[in-house]
């Protein structure tokens, strides 16, 4: 199919298989080649970035051919593309690709501003592509185990830990955009609700924008959840607790164990058990779904106003200022943030 086919010529065609592209040829971008280069019923048409030494690692990792140019691999063919390009071309990625009605999944954020991501959702729908935002942390089995275990309950509270070290790359965002989203997006995934209330603190201990972040949440079904994240941490560690008023579960998402507490007694006792957890790719899962609603016309898994719906709340939390973490006076070995 040319690129300028319509989606149902998409969806049509869904039997001779997917020609699909990926922007970006960074580290997120070069795993969206691997992993799509493996799928059946996928033809990887390519990758495109502008840096040599990227395209180079990509066509190493996935195979396949690498661009300089987005018209390039238009020029190729595609029915869908993956966008992990730098946040700020998202915007420009994306409706280049939605004018010649190719359906796109915009890695997190979907774009660095509202209106940018507002424009993009605007732009799938009235051209009929489907559009999904490539929130990975839902198709955690471990996420995926724990909506399973509070799916029907009354949600009281939720705590989210995202920590680690600073990242090796440089980048133009702080925490709560490159960490805290996720979280962001989990509340609102695990709630079904919208967040009504954000009661941020920042603060900035050894980079310029903020590398400590704790944020509070109520959302519009009442529940109280809270976000710490930090780069401050020598190791990475990813953890869930929801409180319910019928049992407590407790999630890793490194190692992948969830644990729920239920059966609560008068005299303090109660249950425990381990529940099953998948062993499934994040992305892998992740660009099946996408890939699934391409074929299938359906809903995407995280739709763009979920994207757009993370990303204002993310905002909201950037706009109070960040705060030096500790004043000259008090210089000394750092403390570990965990």
């Amino acid at each position: 199919m040319s690129s300028k086919g319509s989606a149902f010529d998409a969806k049509a065609d869904a039997k001779r298989g997917l020609r699909v592209g990926v922007v970006g040829a960074g580290v997120m971008g070069s795993n969206h080649a691997r992993v799509l280069a493996g799928l059946p019923g996928v033809t990887l048409v390519g990758i495109v970035d502008p840096l040599p030494e990227h395209r180079a690692r990509a066509t190493a990792l996935a195979g396949g051919r690498a661009f300089a140019e987005l018209d390039e691999m238009f020029d190729e063919g595609v029915d869908a593309v993956t966008i992990a390009a730098p946040t700020h071309l998202h915007h420009e990625i994306a409706l280049a690709c939605i004018t010649r009605n190719i359906h796109i999944l915009v890695e997190k954020p979907v774009a660095t501003t509202v209106e940018e991501g507002q424009d993009i959702v605007n732009a799938a729908r009235s051209a009929g592509v489907t559009l999904m935002v490539g929130h990975v942390e839902r198709f955690n089995p471990a996420v995926a185990a724990i909506k399973q275990a509070i799916s029907g309950e009354d949600i009281l509270s939720i705590g989210i830990t995202r920590v680690g070290p600073f990242p090796p790359r440089m980048s133009n965002v702080g925490v709560v955009i490159d960490l805290a989203v996720h979280d962001i997006d989990l509340i609102r995934w695990f709630t079904e609700s919208d967040i009504v209330e954000v009661q941020p603190q920042l603060s900035s201990a050894v980079a310029e924008r903020e590398d400590i972040a704790l944020l509070q949440f109520r959302t519009a079904s009442g529940v109280l959840a809270h976000i710490n994240t930090n780069w401050l941490t020598p190791f990475k560690a990813r953890s869930v607790t929801v409180a319910t008023r019928g049992k407590y579960v407790m999630g890793d998402l490194l190692t992948r164990q969830v644990t729920e507490c239920f059966g609560f007694k008068p005299d303090g006792s109660y249950s425990m058990r381990h529940l099953p957890v998948g062993h499934d790719e994040p992305l892998r899962a992740e660009l099946i779904a996408f890939l699934d609603a391409v074929r299938t016309g359906n809903m995407p898994a995280v739709s763009g106003d979920e994207g757009v719906a993370s990303l204002e709340i993310a905002i909201r939390c950037l706009e109070q200022p960040a705060k030096p973490a500790a004043s000259a006076a008090r210089k000394g070995p750092r403390r570990i943030a965990g």
